[in-house]
């Protein structure tokens, strides 16, 4: 048995020149990409590489995904990947490190899921993904104004002094509401759907170089003729709401509105573009 795996890196449209675009791409572990169609209806196909099985088989794959170098080069590689054929196709993206054990098994998946891939294609054609971050930043919020304390002690005033600051915060969060309602409002007028992540917290956020409290962190799926009206509208969702802010990523190959492939030989989609 060969020690090469074959990694996929989307479902694709089969659109004119697709080869041309894949042949000169490098992916993950600077292999070259391939596109692996369907025997019934050569439409579809799947973009793919080789890797080796010392990096991709199960129990070495669980060590790698503990080392965040390696895990980003993956990552990078694949998302390179995918915006490169995003530019040319309509775009289906998988889960990073999804394998199989050939290309054979590769063309099986897709031959089973050939229904379904089309019809999510389909959906997805002439759309792209942003992603939507709202931020809170309590001390960007003027806090209101200090009661004269002449009369009261040190400790008294030290404590009254900290009341206020924190009076600031339910204020900020009100804010936050806001604007995720304004959002929510330009998803419904512009966007064809919506996916909500987990907000981004510790080494996360670090790595994101966020700056606040992450606390909404949405996808949406706009049409490609909606995409300024969407981001014109998002744009001004924190306008006159002091501590808050709201942050548009994009556009992104539709990472979030992808699904899984069967069990017998898939994983499921990217949860969210890149941060």
């Amino acid at each position: 048995m060969s020690d090469l795996l074959t990694y996929a890196y989307a479902v694709v449209r089969n659109a004119e020149g697709l080869r041309e675009t894949t042949a000169p791409l490098r992916g993950v572990a600077d292999s070259p990409v391939s596109l692996v169609t369907d025997t019934g209806d050569d439409q579809l196909g799947l973009v793919v590489s080789h890797v080796s099985g010392q990096d991709f088989q199960e129990d070495a794959l669980k060590q790698h995904l503990e080392d965040l170098e390696w895990l980003e080069a993956v990552a990078r590689a694949h998302h390179g990947v995918i915006e490169a054929l995003a530019e040319r196709t309509t775009v289906l993206p998988l889960r990073l490190a999804t394998v199989y054990l050939d290309d054979n098994r590769a063309r099986e998946v897709l031959e089973a899921g050939r229904t379904m891939f089309a019809e999510r294609l389909a959906r997805l054609s002439e759309h792209v993904e942003w992603g939507v971050k709202i931020y809170v930043e309590p001390s960007a919020a003027p806090a209101a104004p200090a009661v004269p304390a002449a009369d009261l002690t040190p400790g008294r005033a030290y404590l009254r002094s900290r009341r206020q600051q924190q009076s600031v915060r339910p204020t900020v969060y009100q804010a936050a509401r806001k604007a995720a309602e304004r959002v929510e409002a330009a998803g419904r007028k512009h966007a064809s759907d919506r996916v909500r992540h987990r907000v981004q917290q510790g080494l996360l956020a670090d790595a994101a170089g966020a700056v606040g409290e992450n606390v909404v962190n949405d996808a949406y799926l706009v049409p490609l003729k909606r995409c300024d009206d969407f981001l014109a509208d998002v744009t001004h969702a924190a306008d006159g709401l002091a501590g808050v802010r709201v942050e548009a990523t994009g556009p992104w190959a539709p990472y979030s509105f992808a699904m899984p492939l069967d069990e017998s030989g898939g994983a499921a989609a990217a949860e969210g573009a890149p941060p």
